[in-house]
């Protein structure tokens, strides 16, 4: 029987490595083929599920929010129904170099994926043990912001990179960087760079300057923090720092960038944008901004579930332009809408503020910050004012904790008992911050607070001493109506409850209600306090620059008829 068998030619690399590296060669070669499959199968999987997201997305405005009150009724937001879209060629040169230097240096080279920066994050999210780093490039920024992808996983940063090819085969660089323009959000209720430009200068996206522009770059990646209108000096750190990044990614000179620095940023006065929200619209506005940063969430067609009641929000304010329309008319006074405005800006005439937070939860349900929003954008809710005999409930609910008799409507003899610092303690609990006199005059209401902090205190006591955190927003939904944010109702605890109880029975009880009205010793502040079956409701009276209203008696009487006309 014949045993030839034909000679099996030896692989050349085996011929290369010494023959104990054979097997571990061979294994580590069937490795990489397998991972070569395995790679090519998630790649396959991802742009298979990229390929069901619908690319026309890309390039159309987004939905408008929409704002409601407590009950769901839509709220009327000026302002938000103002996007506009702009063309590549209505964009500066200026702030298409800015906002490549800030956000993607290479976008105009890379394929929509900056490998080099994708691999340094990667190297550095391994170091940190988490997702502290993006490299997202303006084309992945887009997917992000188009298709509402928020939450940070390695899954959610795959289909990203998938979803972001797509748009770059489907799409020019000058189409992804107007729907990109067109798409972000820029602070103070502007959406799109349009919005953005006519909001803070005035002008068209084509007029604005470099500065401008870069000013406008800048603040992308902190609309809230970084709005000229609420932080300007911040908004010119941003500017600076975009010319920073132009002059050292070469696109200008540091000459270039001095020249701009030099132009004049002049911001477009709030009424002449068109936009005339009402003081609590705004205060909702800039928890919105708070909460989209937090959450990382995207602004595109949400609905905003508000705490507000506007039907009581309408009642509070109409009943208070009704009072003090009546004082004005004894006194002579100027009105808000005839005199003061005919009589020019020094014109002065009364204003008032309030605010009522729910008892138990610190939901806001109304808040008014002056009389003429249009005429005066001074939130006078979050204003310090004397607070004179409407701080006597707190000084009882400092003596009842410390297990001393209350005097009621005798607060001097009543804070004798424990002393200045222990009634200054106790108020700072309840949310009123001062400043605090530290003699017996404290006792008389020598400390000041704003109608927000009374607002807050009121409804401390009335929470059996548990002080709640106020908030204007009770959820948020995405635009296919999913709930991607509920507040948290939150409440510390400040003092007991009986002690709770003692302050309330200070205030007079009026039909289902326990109320105070009375004015400081100057008659420069007058005070409205309500205890309601579920709301805690703080107004203030009197002038912008302090000065006698009227004698203590007839502003004690006036409040009383405006109390008796709200009812329970």
């Amino acid at each position: 029987m014949s045993t030839w068998r034909p000679i099996e030619n030896t692989p050349r690399w085996k011929q290369w490595l010494p023959p104990w590296l054979h097997a571990p060669v061979g294994i580590l070669f069937q490795l990489s083929v397998l991972a070569a499959v395995i790679g090519l199968g998630v790649v396959f999987f991802y742009f298979i599920l990229a390929s069901r997201f619908d690319l026309d997305e890309v390039a159309k405005l987004p939905r408008a929010t929409v704002y409601h009150d407590r009950s769901g009724k839509e709220l009327e937001a000026p302002g938000e129904s103002g996007r506009r879209v702009v063309e590549r060629g209505e964009i500066p040169d200026f702030m298409v170099k800015a906002l490549a230097a800030r956000e993607d240096a290479r976008f105009f080279e890379h394929g929509g994926v900056d490998v080099k920066g994708l691999a340094r994050a990667t190297v550095r999210n391994v170091k940190d043990g988490d997702f502290t780093q993006g490299a997202s490039t303006l084309t992945m920024q887009l997917a992000r912001n188009t298709y509402e992808m928020r939450a940070k996983s390695l899954h959610r940063k795959a289909l990203e990179i998938a979803l972001t090819l797509r748009i770059e085969s489907r799409y020019s660089k000058d189409e992804i960087l107007t729907n990109y323009l067109n798409r972000i959000y820029y602070g103070a209720g502007a959406y799109g760079v349009e919005q953005a430009a006519r909001t803070y200068f005035g002008k068209t996206t084509s007029q604005l300057h470099p500065g401008e522009c870069a000013m406008i770059v800048g603040i992308i990646r902190g609309p809230h923090l970084f709005s000229p209108l609420r932080n300007f000096d911040g908004a010119m750190e941003q500017r600076d720092q975009t010319l920073a990044r132009m002059v050292a990614a070469g696109f200008i000179t540091k000459e270039r960038a001095d020249d701009v620095k030099s132009l004049e940023i002049r911001l477009v006065k709030e009424s002449q944008t068109g936009r005339r929200p009402s003081y609590a619209l705004r205060q909702v506005r800039w928890e919105l901004e708070k909460i989209m940063e937090r959450e990382n969430l995207t602004l595109g067609g949400i609905h905003v579930h508000t705490t507000l009641d506007i039907g009581w929000q309408t009642r509070l304010e109409s009943e208070l332009a009704r009072a003090v329309a009546n004082l004005e008319a004894e006194k002579g006074w100027p009105h808000p809408k005839i005199g003061a405005h005919e009589a020019g800006d020094e014109a002065e005439y009364v204003q008032f503020a309030a605010v009522t937070t729910e008892t138990k939860s610190g939901a806001v349900l109304a808040l008014i910050g002056g009389r003429d929003f249009a005429d005066s954008r001074y939130d006078r809710s979050r204003s310090k004012r004397d607070l004179g005999s409407a701080f006597e409930p707190f000084v009882a609910a400092a003596a009842a904790e410390r297990g001393k008799l209350v005097f009621t409507g005798k607060p001097v003899q009543t804070g004798r008992q424990i002393g200045p610092l222990e009634v200054e303690r106790l108020a700072k609990r309840c949310g009123i911050s001062g400043p605090f006199l530290s003699t017996e005059d404290l006792f008389r209401g020598a400390v000041a607070a704003t109608p927000m902090e009374m607002s807050v205190g009121l409804a401390t006591l009335g929470n059996k001493g548990k002080k709640p955190k106020p908030h204007f927003i009770s959820r948020i939904e995405d635009s296919e109506g999913n709930v991607v944010y509920r507040a948290k109702t939150l409440a510390d605890r400040a003092l007991g409850e009986q002690a709770a109880r003692e302050a309330v029975a200070v205030l007079q009880s009026r039909s289902g209600t326990r109320c105070f009205t009375g004015a400081t010793g100057s008659e420069r502040d007058a005070w409205t306090l309500r205890l309601g079956p579920s709301g805690s409701t703080a107004i203030w009276i009197g002038f912008d620059e302090p000065k006698k209203i009227a004698d203590e008696i007839r502003l004690k009487a006036l409040l009383d008829e405006f109390v008796e006309r709200l009812g329970n």
